[in-house]
């Protein structure tokens, strides 16, 4: 994940970089940096005149992930990919941290098209490339497997319960997303702008761990697909006003595992949008 991170932030700065160099060539182009984001603006020392089509840099979700889960505990197929005693497979088994368990999105470039302006609204739409992580911090001590043995033609990676007193046991997976929005903006009083829209997410799981931290073993990191599904599909919301803050939330409409595993889970996530159109 800090690989992938690292280069956002490397082409968030490419981008900035640019457009400074630009800058300097023309007095009337500059990148601002304020409580909406990073901009590429023009005429900054006259009266800006907002563009049909622009781009937004360095946009980026912090919030905190919880899960829906609709698994039927009691078929043989769940039986079969939770090696864990009877009385524990029930949606008890994957409780999460949730104080612990974050969610962060970066999207480094928004395009953005507008597609209305009056005095007291305005409508776009955008869409761009980014990174969605998620970070599932549970309680207990479920512990997937890795290359394990095929059980039943589910897959090689069971889920084990282990009872070491884990100081850290997490699943992150980060998928490699492609956003629609339709954000509006309409006028409250004067300058003020009440945000809100919502959106779609196609994604491509890119990497998936697990991390533990016991006193007993130390730190252990095992990379895999855990029966994990390969693509997924969220729909986003937002709201806010517009230069002081904004929440987002979003909601998984795919299944988080192969439908192989028997297992039915759906992140959910709400948090603080940094940025934004």
């Amino acid at each position: 994940m800090k690989p992938i991170i690292c280069l956002l932030a490397a082409l968030t700065l490419t981008f900035a970089a640019n457009a400074q160099d630009k800058k300097e060539q023309k007095s009337n182009e500059a990148i601002v940096l304020n409580t909406d984001g990073i901009r590429y603006e023009k005429d900054v020392k006259g009266t800006k005149k907002e563009k049909s089509i622009d781009v937004t840099f360095a946009t980026v979700d912090v919030g905190i992930n919880t899960l829906q889960d609709n698994t039927n505990y009691s078929t043989a197929i769940a039986a079969a990919q939770l090696q864990v005693p009877v009385v524990q497979r029930n949606s008890s088994l994957f409780d999460l941290r949730t104080e612990k368990s974050m969610n962060v999105n970066i999207w480094p470039v928004m395009g953005k098209g507008r597609l209305l302006k009056t005095s007291r609204q305005k409508i776009y739409l955008s869409t761009g490339v980014g990174v969605q992580i998620y970070n599932f911090r549970y309680a207990n001590g479920i512990d997937y497997v890795p290359n394990g043995p095929t059980l039943q033609g589910i897959g090689s990676s069971p889920i084990t319960y282990d009872n070491t007193n884990f100081k850290k046991n997490k699943l992150v997976v980060t998928y490699l997303s492609v956003p629609l929005n339709l954000t509006f903006k309409t006028k409250m009083v004067n300058k003020l702008w009440l945000v809100y829209g919502f959106g779609v997410t196609g994604g491509f799981r890119i990497n998936s761990y697990t991390k533990q931290v016991s006193d007993l073993r130390g730190k252990q990191r095992e990379h895999g697909n855990f029966n994990l599904s390969q693509f997924n599909s969220a729909v986003t919301a937002e709201f806010g006003l517009d230069n002081y803050f904004r929440l987002y939330a979003s909601y998984q409409l795919t299944n988080m595992y192969n439908t192989t595993s028997g297992l039915d889970q759906h992140p959910f996530c709400i948090g603080l949008r940094f940025g934004g159109i």
